[in-house]
């Protein structure tokens, strides 16, 4: 399993989903090890953000990532194209502080990333292999990472609307292909009742039946439907992928998540950083006990 990065440089333009603004985002190949880094070109300097656990300032309504007082938002969809295609090291320019929404799903960046070509790199990739559980519950909620040969997802999401009820997705033979056909289209979702308040707070200001599966309070708003059924908890598990992410490795191990979201994804990361003792990562290189932050920092753009 030898690293990957993208093989051509490639753009798209698009709306900030949160922002309601016309942003542009550039995808360039990286050296080994770099990991996924954004560049704010609209920025004095082109500010740097690596994406990494303490890189993570938000989650609400969407991840946000950081440096100083300089961020990037909304990446979770991108970062799920990354994790879900296995590519690690790319270089994202963003002339703004939301990466565009698209179509409300991964889809388009996994076509952008296609588009571009994946390549091999010289360097094995590391792996992040769970050795002992971890839990975390907040009432009906919590999420639960164990070791297992291989990355196995269980998620289930509960909602009191007709249209949803309670839906349970599981990954248990994940690959490039599965991620593409059965993840990567799943669209993020919101309520009718609550576009509104969430518009007042600063947010979905870009928000349309374009990039996001509208519900009222008995069905879908939107003419063409759902993608799938259980589309509700597709997205939920694309999220998932988008989150973990951030943690710049692949992992193995067997997750189990029961009404999560961004911020319960978040505080399974933090946990994984907080108990070094639960985990190890796997260098074929060099064999040599490594953390999380062992990646080196980006040059200077």
């Amino acid at each position: 399993m030898k690293q990957r990065t993208i093989a051509e440089t490639v753009s798209c333009i698009g709306t900030g989903l949160h922002s309601g603004q016309p942003v542009q985002l550039t995808l360039r190949p990286a050296p080994v090890d770099t990991g996924v880094v954004f560049t704010r070109t609209d920025r004095a300097h082109h500010t740097l953000i690596r994406m990494s656990p303490s890189a993570v300032q938000s989650t609400r309504r969407s991840t946000t990532l950081g440096y100083g007082e300089v961020t990037v938002s909304t990446v979770e969809h991108l970062c799920s194209a990354l994790f879900g295609l296995g590519i690690d090291n790319v270089r994202a320019d963003v002339d703004g502080p939301e990466l565009p929404i698209m179509d409300g799903s991964a889809a388009p960046f996994v076509y952008l990333l296609r588009s571009a070509g994946l390549v091999k790199q010289s360097a094995a990739r590391r792996v992040l292999r769970i050795r002992r559980p971890l839990e975390i519950r907040e009432g009906d909620r919590s999420i639960r990472i164990e070791p297992a040969r291989a990355f196995r997802v269980k998620y289930a999401v509960e909602f009191d609307h007709p249209a949803i009820g309670r839906q349970v997705f599981r990954v248990d033979a994940p690959d490039k292909e599965h991620f593409e056909r059965e993840l990567s289209a799943a669209r993020t979702f919101g309520f009718l009742r609550e576009v509104q308040s969430l518009r007042k707070a600063g947010f979905a200001r870009g928000g349309s039946l374009a990039n996001t599966v509208v519900l009222d309070e008995k069905q879908v708003v939107n003419a063409e439907g759902l993608r799938w059924p259980d589309e509700f908890v597709r997205h939920k598990v694309l999220d998932l992928y988008g989150d973990l992410a951030v943690l710049g490795l692949p992992i193995q191990a067997r997750i189990k998540v029961e009404r999560g979201g961004h911020a319960l994804h978040h505080r399974l990361v933090e946990a994984i950083v907080d108990h070094p003792e639960a985990w190890s990562i796997e260098d074929p290189d060099s064999r040599e006990p490594r953390g999380l932050d062992f990646l080196p920092a980006p040059a200077p753009a």
